[in-house]
């Protein structure tokens, strides 16, 4: 038992990029419900990757939903914005403007983003959409683990591997049929807040 504590340690270690302690947040249902953004396009789920610009060695695991609503599942992350609330590590109100800022400014001097997306039918968005938000919050360096795990018990996703480390799930969901996969390198501020914090967005304190 004592050797098995032991070997767990770096495993930790090696996987702790995924942000500090989660306590969990719970916004509101007012400002859920006047934040949600409906998209138009067709539904997708689209894993994001952060891998360091330095050692190659991922960092973290998030998903983009498109359902009935568009949400990221951010797993023990640090996105904060007025006008993004969150629920144990759902965003809502993810509106294109702010998926772009949000890929971007994970983009940075010390990291860059694999973005992959599938597309799928109206019925698996909603279900992943529906397991997001019951999963978190999820706590440090498990970003990857209960993402691979949600992600593995939806239909035509059963080849995904409950993996500990975000780039080993980069490459199972690489081999799902029709991913499509961007690489985002830039070279900004390694503070992601300032752009995340550069989303004009809605005031949802206003009443409506």
């Amino acid at each position: 038992m004592h050797r098995r504590r032991f070997l767990l340690l770096p495993l930790a270690a090696a996987v702790a990029g995924c942000g500090p302690p989660n306590t969990g947040t719970w916004a509101p249902d007012e400002l859920v419900t006047r934040a949600a953004y409906v998209s138009d396009r067709p539904p997708i789920i689209r894993l994001y990757t952060m891998v360091n610009n330095r050692s190659g060695a991922g960092a973290h695991t998030s998903l983009l939903i498109n359902a009935s609503q568009q949400v990221i599942f951010d797993p023990a992350g640090n996105v904060e914005h007025p006008s993004v609330p969150e629920r144990n590590d759902v965003l809502f109100g993810v509106t294109p403007e702010f998926e772009r800022i949000y890929r971007s400014a994970h983009a940075r001097e010390t990291y860059h983003v694999v973005v992959m997306t599938k597309p799928v039918s109206a019925e698996v968005a909603e279900m992943a959409l529906r397991k997001v938000q019951r999963a978190g919050p999820v706590q440090p360096a498990q970003c990857t683990l209960v993402t691979a795990r949600l992600l593995s018990e939806l239909p035509g996703f059963e080849s995904i591997r409950p993996v500990w480390f975000p780039k080993r799930l980069m490459e199972d969901f690489g081999r799902l049929p029709g991913v499509r996969t961007e690489k985002l390198v830039e070279y900004d501020d390694p503070d992601k807040m300032k752009a995340i914090l550069s989303y004009q967005g809605p005031d949802l304190t206003r009443a409506p």
